[in-house]
């Protein structure tokens, strides 16, 4: 393989490894339109993003119709529901893979150096992510309202997950690029300002039009509680945690430094949003249930264990939270003063991708709920 990358270089075997997997997918499923892009694309990554785009907890494959599994005929074909599988895991999984080494090089090209300052810059992008999908989610309520999406198909199915976290990332590339242009023709002292100012003003619009919504509409409201609830639990147990590692554990926050904070704070929000919508939703006569494996799990194990008497007071998902709050000191753990000293760019790049799998779908659900949406 080291031949290989030496002979034609990494960035042209990326290249080509992506031209290949895209052309031969199409490829297949152009000759094979039932098994492959029927039975596979369409019911385990296209059907659950349409499903998702009209609010549906089900949708069927008839004919060449999609349509709500209500409304299917018998010899209807698969069907499809919002969420992930452990078969689009293992699609989702590999393709973030090739997008992650992707950005690499094109930080390379760039030849950004001051990585961390970076990392800060985005971190309004991140919260736009969740903001951004919060609205697709207001798309849902406006057809649920009229009957008609509001932003149509496909282009709603761009602020779904997983989808949108490649349209957050592409806005933030031209962001970056943008930015580093003024930096090197010396409109700016560090590209990390105007990149920040990007994210922030892409993040005011897009709650502006949210709070645009709530006060102008029916299918929208405004429960400001829930966003405080969950910032302060987030809050509270990251200054927790990260006063606990400074003082019992100081090196396991070498590498990463300042960033540790926000990367436990993204996992807090998600885990703390997820419990308290999993559980208490009802408070607020919102109606809300896990879209991901892995804590529909987490609130099936708890209730099978724990008797409904204890569950009615603390409810099934709070073993969630735990987990999200674990899981970041655990990669702050992995990624060592040595891991940012030897390919820094390779540390940034994934410390982003952390604080993005958490702080995007967590930002989302607690605006979800803070929207009534």
């Amino acid at each position: 393989m080291d031949e290989y990358i030496e002979r034609y270089g990494a960035e042209r075997i990326w290249a080509a490894t992506v031209v290949l997997l895209a052309v031969g997918v199409t490829l297949a499923a152009l000759v094979f339109p039932q098994r492959v892009y029927v039975d596979i694309i369409w019911q385990y990554f296209w059907g659950p993003v349409v499903a998702d785009a009209h609010g549906w907890s089900c949708i069927a494959w008839a004919g060449g119709e999609q349509v709500h599994c209500n409304n299917a005929p018998a010899d209807a074909g698969p069907t499809a529901a919002p969420g992930y599988t452990l078969v689009s895991y293992s699609g989702y999984i590999p393709t973030l893979i090739l997008f992650v080494i992707g950005i690499l090089f094109v930080i390379r090209r760039l030849e950004i150096e001051r990585y961390r300052a970076g990392f800060f810059a985005l971190f309004p992008f991140m919260l736009f992510g969740g903001a951004l999908r919060t609205v697709e989610d207001a798309n849902v309520a406006a057809y649920r309202e009229t009957g008609e999406l509001a932003i149509q198909l496909p282009w709603s199915g761009f602020m779904i997950s997983p989808l949108i976290y490649f349209t957050v990332a592409f806005i933030a590339f031209v962001a970056v690029a943008g930015s580093v242009y003024l930096e090197r023709n010396g409109y700016v002292s560090g590209y990390e300002y105007p990149l920040v100012t990007i994210g922030a003003t892409a993040l005011a619009v897009t709650l502006g039009w949210l709070g645009y919504l709530a006060a102008t509409t029916e299918y929208v409201s405004f429960h400001p509680l829930i966003a405080t609830i969950v910032l302060t639990a987030a809050t509270v147990s990251t200054a927790i945690i990260w006063i606990g590692i400074t003082r019992f554990a100081p090196d396991l926050n070498r590498g990463t430094g300042l960033m540790g904070i926000i990367i436990i704070w993204a996992h807090a929000i998600d885990g703390f949003a997820n419990q308290l919508m999993l559980d208490w939703s009802h408070v607020w006569n919102l109606g809300y249930s896990p879209k991901h494996p892995v804590n529909e799990a987490i609130v099936n194990v708890t209730g099978s264990f724990l008797p409904a008497s204890i569950t009615e007071i603390t409810g099934s998902a709070w073993p969630f939270a735990l987990v999200k709050l674990a899981a970041p000191v655990f990669i702050i753990w992995v990624f060592n003063e040595e891991i940012f000293e030897e390919n820094p760019r390779f540390a940034i790049v994934m410390m982003i991708t952390v604080v993005a799998v958490g702080l995007g779908p967590g930002s989302r659900d607690m605006l979800r709920a803070t929207f009534g949406i």
